[in-house]
């Protein structure tokens, strides 16, 4: 490679919870530079989760990590051009591409949704995500599915 590659920015943990996936997660949450209201609409959620799943033992953060966990896809499909054919390749997802993509669903899926404000709708999609439903998880569920579907072209894989 010509070029040297870039060093990796160093993201600090949030102020809350001490955590850098909360952190990472705000990121990719805030518009146009707004911070703190991305931080405000985060815990909002989390308390909405917390008063919505009171009978689960578990605390708001970590019923957020693992609805992050259900939809993290495992697999995706890239194209390839093989003799004037294109495929769809799967491959592996490398670790900090599928947290980043389970973040970007749940948000795209969230904003989606139908509700009053942004956090009760990152909220209600946080708990689909923990209940195995939702759009999000239809999402993951459908990328492994194509995967599945076009595993015999895995031979084509760069």
């Amino acid at each position: 490679m010509r070029k040297a590659k870039p060093k990796k920015r160093v993201i600090l943990p949030d102020p809350v919870f001490n955590d850098v996936k909360v952190s990472k997660f705000v990121n990719h949450l805030m518009y146009d530079g707004k911070k703190n209201i991305s931080y405000r609409i985060f815990y909002a959620a989390l308390d909405l989760v917390k008063t919505k799943m009171q009978d689960e033992e578990k605390s708001a953060l970590e019923i957020w990590k693992g609805a992050l966990d259900k939809i993290t896809p495992q697999v995706e499909v890239k194209s390839r051009r093989v003799g004037g054919a294109t495929f769809q390749v799967p491959t592996e997802i490398r670790p900090e591409r599928k947290e980043s993509i389970s973040m970007k669903n749940l948000i795209n899926y969230a904003r989606k949704r139908g509700g009053k404000s942004m956090a009760e709708k990152l909220a209600a999609e946080i708990v689909d995500a923990y209940n195995e439903q939702g759009g999000a998880f239809k999402r993951k569920e459908d990328m492994h599915r194509m995967a599945e579907a076009n595993r015999a072209f895995a031979h084509f894989r760069f």
